[in-house]
């Protein structure tokens, strides 16, 4: 397997997990892989209660680099803010309790269980 087709593979492996993480924790899935044109795409889409959530996850394998929450620098942020002004755009206009943006930070360790953090707010 090429090294695009395995990164692709990771990250769609870790957006499973963070959605199946997401709905355990009572939020609902509205959409997975959001696309906007040449924009950029939204990881996940959820509602928690009447708050729009915008999440973007970041899987990596456990090893000597930096967490995967690090990956999401302040360009990263205002990068999803628009995102989430299209999508809300296109949906019909915000809901009642705003919007919020999330990370989930997703860790494959060579052995066990992944393991999963959610931070919410974090942009």
């Amino acid at each position: 397997m090429n090294t695009q087709r395995a990164r692709k593979a990771l990250g769609a492996y870790g957006e499973t997990l963070a959605a199946r993480r997401l709905a355990e924790a009572g939020l609902t899935i509205l959409e997975r892989n959001w696309r906007c044109g040449r924009t950029g795409e939204i990881d996940i889409v959820a509602r928690d209660g009447d708050v729009l959530v915008i999440c973007e996850v970041k899987t990596r394998r456990a090893g000597p680099f930096e967490h995967p929450m690090a990956a999401v620098t302040p360009q990263k942020a205002e990068r999803l803010r628009g995102l989430a002004e299209h999508w809300i755009h296109t949906h019909g206009g915000a809901p009642p309790g705003g919007v919020r943006i999330d990370v989930v930070g997703v860790v494959l360790p060579r052995r066990g269980a992944a393991v999963v953090e959610h931070a919410r707010g974090v942009a």
